[in-house]
């Protein structure tokens, strides 16, 4: 199969073909610099077995993308959004605007004006920075009232994510927010019941339905049952766009967790993350089979997050194989500790084994044993310390069980926020020849643009 893809780039190339795609799917990995995807592609490669690369790096073109902001060599997930959605650069925290506050138009937006549907999902909020960068105008991230406003009169076939932010400081405002979307034609629906309640309808937002849990539709490495992924509203979205505008569609799919586990510093959840994310896109490249002259799959990453590596400062050679006796993300294990703290040493312990895989399958030294036992008791006096990230203030206790782990595995990071790395480009189908140069992340919609025809 790899073979043919390459083959089938290279006479694109060589024919000097004029590509013109009526489907056009954009992945964008949140986080996800190339030490991530590399983390994933050891443990598909090592762990798993597999001779296959991950999908994404099957693909025929791949090269990268800079991403500073009109403000900050190290952009945030807003900046980077707007340059991804609109072609221009905006400052840290701006959606849709450029840093004089005039609003500036989408490539989803002109596609949907020139009769195309538009799809956003994302695997976390569905008004967060990334996915309001193709709909809303605003001059600060977390207006997320206004923010929905903008993305209630968007005209987007299909939104769809974890839930609102507005969630987090009212609960009860969402039911002024999803009635907004309903007043503009929307059917609200919400968890794996709502798959079946958007059947036929013409315009849909989608939730993960948690108001409790509005950031994300949880981890993968927490192997949670009876929830929403991000499979899920990749596939809901194509069929929903291929009911309402089989001729002709843009969807835009990101994957956000990566970011969430990044910022934790959490190894394996990023790896499961990245390739939870192959699945979407997995998605995507099996309707693209069915039309490969046709579509055009790209996927590249908003920044990247943690600086993470595939090695650490000691030379330890990375082993994965222990990832699978992993059954718990960082954010999990914390709030877990956090309920617990009437817990012994040993059932502690006990926990570790069953939950990280420490002891039973993963060997402690004594040093090793002996500093995770006195954060125990530090947390348990209430001496704890704490490590705050992004989205999660962690335990000086988990903090060192998971730093440990890392270790162990050999995965390095070198911050708890995003760099100034750049980050990868990988794309297929008609006229994926024009990301195969190094791209400024602004290059990116305007060669979308240029390929569609849009001015």
């Amino acid at each position: 199969m790899k073979k043919i893809i390459l083959s089938f780039a290279s006479l694109c190339v060589a024919l000097g073909m004029s590509a013109s795609p009526k489907y056009v799917f954009m992945f964008i990995g949140d986080g996800m610099g190339m030490g991530h995807v590399m983390a994933a592609e050891t443990y598909n490669r090592l762990s798993l077995g597999n001779e296959d690369n991950i999908l994404m790096m099957q693909f025929p073109v791949a090269s990268m993308a800079l991403t500073y902001s009109a403000s900050s060599p190290v952009t945030d997930s807003a900046a980077a959004g707007t340059a991804l959605a609109t072609g221009r650069k905006t400052k840290n925290g701006m959606v849709g605007m450029t840093p004089d506050t005039t609003a500036v138009v989408s490539i989803a937006t002109q596609l949907k004006e020139q009769g195309y549907g538009v799809g956003i999902v994302t695997s976390v909020a569905y008004d967060d920075a990334t996915p309001a960068s193709y709909y809303a105008h605003r001059p600060n991230r977390n207006m997320f009232v206004e923010i929905n406003h903008d993305g209630a009169r968007s005209g987007f076939d299909f939104i769809g994510g974890a839930y609102t932010h507005v969630a987090e400081k009212n609960i009860d405002a969402c039911a002024n927010v999803f009635d907004d979307y309903r007043a503009n034609g929307y059917t609200v629906a919400h968890g794996l019941k709502g798959l079946k309640e958007i059947e036929g309808k013409e315009k849909v937002l989608l939730t993960g339905g948690n108001p409790h849990s509005p950031n994300d539709l949880g981890y993968t490495i927490d192997s949670l049952e009876n929830v929403l992924t991000l499979r899920h509203l990749t596939a809901a979205c194509l069929s929903h766009l291929l009911q309402v505008s089989p001729d002709r569609f843009f969807m835009m799919v990101e994957a956000g967790n990566i970011d969430h586990a990044a910022h934790g510093n959490d190894g394996a959840a990023v790896v499961k993350e990245v390739l939870n994310f192959q699945q979407s896109i997995r998605v995507a490249y099996d309707f693209y089979l069915q039309h490969p002259e046709e579509t055009l799959i790209i996927v590249t990453a908003d920044h990247d997050t943690g600086g993470m590596t595939v090695g650490v400062e000691n030379g330890r050679t990375p082993t994965f194989d222990d990832i699978d006796y992993r059954h718990a993300s960082k954010e999990k294990f914390n709030d877990y500790c956090l309920s617990h703290k009437d817990f012994t040493w040993e059932e502690m312990k006990q926990a570790m084994s069953n939950e990280l895989g420490l002891w039973s399958h993963i060997e402690m030294s004594e040093k090793e044993e002996a500093v995770v036992k006195e954060a125990f008791e530090a947390m348990k006096a209430n001496a704890d310390g704490s490590q705050k990230t992004l989205y999660k203030e962690f335990n000086n206790f988990s903090a060192i069980v998971f730093d440990i782990l890392n270790h162990k595995n050999g995965i390095g990071f070198t911050t708890f926020s995003h760099t100034g790395n750049p980050v990868p480009v990988f794309a297929i189908g008609e006229g994926c020849e024009e990301f195969s140069n190094v791209n400024n992340n602004i290059d990116i919609p305007a060669k979308i643009r240029d390929l569609v025809g849009l001015d």
